[in-house]
């Protein structure tokens, strides 16, 4: 059975491309929302017709239009693709156990923000992208899936990044559809 996701960017979407472009069997995207109507992921959403929402007043009244436009669209999952902002406690407890997001560090470590940044300061080896169920706690939920990169000694943030970004793309299709067969 194909499930059908909701994607939420802020972006340009590059993980919700690969998302859409791995989609298949186990899910089909089905509608691709963002808090930046601006967003380059949103027009690359259009070029493949897929259904599209933007919505860049506040939190409440997003959400609020994201939820009706979700549940309109028969989504079963949201996955978070870059998406921003913090979902409020209410919104994720409508939606619990069936939101998952791609947090670039290997959680639990690095939570939040800067995490390339905080990884090479911390003198790590490795770092690496963490697939998780989000709950009301920041980055914090089951994490699904890992994959790791090592940290070079000349890494920057930016270029640490970049090879972490390219593990995520991979990563993220395959643990949202293992997660879908659950």
């Amino acid at each position: 059975m194909t499930r059908r996701v909701g994607i939420l960017i802020s972006g340009r979407g590059s993980n919700m491309q690969s998302l859409v472009r791995a989609s298949g069997d186990a899910y089909r995207v089905v509608l691709v929302a963002s808090d930046n109507p601006d967003a380059a992921g949103l027009a690359w959403a259009r070029e493949q017709g897929l259904p599209t929402l933007s919505h860049p007043g506040k939190r409440a009244e997003r959400e609020a239009a994201f939820d009706a436009a979700l549940r309109d669209a028969g989504v079963k999952v949201i996955a978070l693709a870059g998406y921003m902002r913090l979902l409020s406690d209410s919104f994720v407890a409508r939606w619990r156990g069936r939101i998952v997001n791609i947090h670039p560090s290997l959680l639990p470590l690095y939570k939040g923000l800067d995490t390339h940044a905080r990884a090479i300061a911390a003198g790590d080896a490795e770092a690496g992208a963490s697939v998780h169920v989000v709950t009301e706690d920041l980055d914090a939920g089951e994490v699904l899936a890992q994959s790791r990169v090592p940290v070079l000694p000349d890494d920057t943030p930016a270029t640490l990044a970049e090879r972490v970004l390219g593990v995520e793309h991979s990563l993220y299709p395959q643990a949202l559809a293992e997660f879908l067969r659950r």
